[in-house]
């Protein structure tokens, strides 16, 4: 009798399963390590914005509700903050719910997407999931080369995955680069502009994406309160698009895809900037720290535009798992065909500093 597993379809048996950072539970219960710092997952380590648990807290009594399926409240927030209109706002259990609605809209079979080599994984995966083909642009110098990208268009492609900054090598493209980069996109290929980190960007690198959508109907821009809001653990994040758009994206939403905790603490922490603006200092600080220690340990790194920074370790996997017993968990990426590489999230000083250490260690371990 034939397996009912080889029975789905070959693309979805060939896909690669994303591999997330290793828990800090997963690690106490292989090596019995009591402190542990996590820096492999890009998340905020001064936690969340107080006003988000604030608002959590007055919200427990209602979890035994059904939340708001359409958002009211934080679209309106969000509608305020961009001066957009709500029906032009799309709400995702994370941002990576927002890339899988948009493959189930706008990919099928005999379509492609197109994305950077060293891109999100999330991309390809999305894409091979429903049985589209996947067209990874190789990278220039890690980061993407939009020309490349462009040309690479073809009469079936229906998507164009962007990344800025991107994830893992926090490489940046200047917003006037990009903007008449994009201008140039067929208007039957949806733009997918991730911008998961863009709240970490210093003042005299940012640039008005959102104002772009009334001059490309074909933009979609997609964030996350994951990161620089610190609400990882509640997955929310949103796409803004023409209202067209986003009705498609609706129409393969899940009814309830965001709780409503996560609903009240998005709308809170979107109006904390007195958090948001700790959280870019504390990141810049860390960013320098880094690159500092790998400059006296000479190690290359690749400058970054995130709360992350890729360094050339050599063995990474055996760094890694040097790391691991000490206690510091980071992000290989190989997988991101950057076997080489190492990703380190931004941590507290304190937490930089120890992981600097550990590194130093490791280097004289394996040397």
């Amino acid at each position: 009798m034939m397996d009912l597993c080889d029975l789905t379809p070959s693309y979805i048996r060939d896909i690669a399963p994303y591999q997330p950072g290793k828990p800090i539970g997963e690690l106490q219960r292989e090596l019995g390590l009591g402190h542990i710092i996590k820096l492999a997952s890009n998340e905020n380590p001064l936690g969340p914005s107080p006003k988000a648990l604030e608002a959590i807290k007055a919200a427990l009594p209602e979890i035994a509700l059904y939340p708001d399926g359409n958002g009211f409240e934080l679209k309106s927030a969000l509608a305020a903050r961009f001066s957009v209109a709500r029906d032009g706002i799309v709400l995702g259990n994370g941002s990576n719910d927002v890339l899988e609605l948009v493959a189930r809209a706008f990919l099928g079979r005999d379509t492609s997407a197109i994305y950077s080599q060293h891109a999100f994984a999330v991309y390809p995966l999305v894409t091979q999931a429903v049985g589209a083909l996947g067209i990874a642009v190789p990278a220039r110098d890690f980061a993407h080369d939009l020309e490349a990208m462009i040309a690479a268009i073809r009469t079936d492609t229906r998507v164009l995955f962007v990344a800025n900054p991107n994830n893992p090598t926090g490489t940046l493209i200047p917003g006037p680069i990009l903007h008449e980069a994009l201008k140039r996109v067929p208007h039957h290929v949806l733009i997918v502009l991730d911008e998961a980190y863009t709240e970490y960007l210093q003042p005299e690198h940012r640039f008005d994406a959102v104002s772009w959508l009334g001059e490309m109907p074909n933009l979609l821009i997609s964030r996350t309160f994951s990161k620089a809001y610190g609400l990882a653990g509640l997955r929310v994040g949103f796409g803004l698009a023409r209202p067209e758009i986003i009705d498609l994206l609706n129409r393969v939403r899940q009814p309830f895809n965001v709780s409503s905790l996560a609903l009240t603490a998005a709308e809170a922490a979107l109006g904390d900037g007195e958090f948001l603006e700790r959280t870019r200092a504390l990141n810049a600080a860390g960013l320098a720290q880094l690159a500092a220690g790998f400059r006296r340990l000479r190690l290359p790194f690749i400058p970054s535009f995130g709360n992350f920074v890729a360094v050339k370790v050599g063995d990474s996997a055996r760094i890694y798992q040097s790391l691991l017993r000490q206690g510091i968990i980071v992000r290989p990426v190989a997988a991101y065909q950057m076997p080489l590489y190492l990703r380190v999230s931004v941590g507290l000083a304190e937490e930089n500093a120890a992981f600097l250490a550990a590194l130093e260690a490791s280097l004289h371990e394996t040397a």
